[in-house]
């Protein structure tokens, strides 16, 4: 039997990076060759970022029915934990140990862990890229990814605009790619390019009654969902503005807002909160550029500035994972508008309800998203072509089936595959 260890966010946190962990998990652990471990943070982030990560929100329970064993190890604030987390993988004598790379912040603590693996095992070490460069791409993150990726001899990528990013990290490099797992050579780093597999941790309710769930929320005929954390690079303010100036010429839209503020989540009448935005901010304005400060970033207010109010439906808060599938089910298609992006786990999730995807022209969305077959594609930062193409969704409708045909391939059970493969 396999072992294999998962380290990342276990299911106790918010977000898609946990949901990630929790599904990669459940991949191997489907097939009974493989006994798996998710090696988690106990701790993500320095403890002077003003916010709550834990879900105290959602019952169910994702690993439920499932052999895996989770253990929350590695606090990022405490030094001692890294050697401790490090020490625990290698007494599990894995074959493969699969870090997940989402915060150029980790760099630090999983370069040192890495290094332990590595030096006192025979576990190959594989680093899953959700990004290279950091999407705020601050002096210290830029620095952060250096130190963390250099080294590493193992890659997955979502895609190949990740793979460029890695090339241009480490110019002069020879990096091997295959997309089935192929081509790891002694000596040499390898990319396995694969995809964000389609999240099969919800699944839509039978149960659902559309018209009920329109009727109570004021919905109308045709429903654009945003999904997902408020992060300012998700492009959430030109979304608003786009469905605003749709609004203006179809009486039968509306815009679902689903998400918590990405950097409003704790409460700040409390004094050691207040010191930690605080510090927070001072840390900020030090190393990160001002655009992408998000401090003042308070999309919402559009609704209202727009008089938009009698069309969206805003749920601004953490969406508990068995609250989420109805949002999906009454939508007829995801709004991805973002400046900028990475392989994105909202996508992943439109996906599985067989939602037909508006993005813009950025990023992997090209490679996933064929315009007039599975979505439309946008011109970034162009209001009036938002406004067109969430028009053209209505006039020239997305066949759903389309969407389910295009993640095909998609599959959780084929990504563990290439995985293992890579190992051989």
């Amino acid at each position: 039997m396999a072992r294999i260890v998962c380290f990342g966010p276990g299911p106790r946190f918010k977000g898609g990076i946990s949901n990630y962990t929790t599904s990669l998990a459940k991949a191997f652990d489907a097939q009974p060759e493989h006994e798996t471990y998710i090696i988690s943070w106990s701790q993500q982030y320095p403890a002077i970022v003003p916010r709550e990560f834990i879900d105290d929100k959602s019952k169910k329970d994702l690993l439920e029915g499932t052999r895996i064993q989770v253990e929350y190890l590695c606090d990022y604030n405490r030094l001692g934990t890294w050697k401790k987390t490090a020490q625990r993988i290698v007494e599990l004598n894995p074959e493969q140990v699969i870090i997940q790379w989402y915060n150029a912040q980790q760099g630090l603590p999983l370069s040192r862990i890495r290094k332990y693996i590595e030096q006192h095992s025979k576990a190959q070490v594989i680093f899953d890229l959700h990004f290279v460069v950091p999407k705020e791409n601050s002096r210290i993150d830029r620095w952060f990814t250096k130190l963390g990726l250099k080294g590493v001899q193992h890659f997955i990528a979502h895609a190949y605009s990740t793979v460029k990013e890695l090339e241009q990290l480490f110019p002069g490099e020879k990096f091997q790619v295959s997309e089935d797992g192929t081509g790891s050579v002694q000596g040499q780093r390898s990319v396995i390019k694969l995809y964000h597999p389609i999240y099969d941790l919800f699944q839509a309710d039978p149960a659902f009654d559309l018209p009920a769930f329109k009727k109570e929320h004021n919905l109308k005929e045709h429903v654009f969902l945003y999904f997902g954390f408020i992060r300012k690079y998700k492009g959430l303010h030109d979304a608003i503005r786009a469905f605003a100036a749709l609004s203006k010429e179809r009486d039968d839209v509306s815009l679902m807002i689903c998400g918590e503020s990405f950097w409003n989540t704790l409460d700040n009448s409390k004094f050691s909160n207040k010191v930690k935005t605080v510090v927070f901010s001072l840390v900020k304005k030090l190393f990160m550029k001002k655009e992408d400060d998000e401090k003042d970033y308070r999309p919402l207010e559009l609704i209202k500035e727009l008089g938009i109010q009698d069309c969206v439906l805003l749920v601004n808060e953490f969406i508990p994972n068995e609250d989420v599938p109805k949002y999906f089910q009454a939508a007829d298609s995801i709004i991805l508008f973002y400046e900028r992006a990475t392989p994105s786990g909202v996508e992943s999730l439109s996906y599985n309800f067989d939602l037909p995807i508006l993005a813009t022209r950025v990023g992997h969305f090209p490679e996933t998203i064929k315009d007039g077959f599975n979505g439309y594609l946008a011109k970034p930062a162009d209001i009036q072509d938002m406004k067109n193409v969430m028009n053209k969704s209505i006039t020239v409708p997305i066949e759903r089936k389309n969407v389910a045909d295009s993640a095909k391939h998609m599959s959780w059970e084929n990504y563990v595959k290439a995985i293992r493969k890579h190992s051989e």
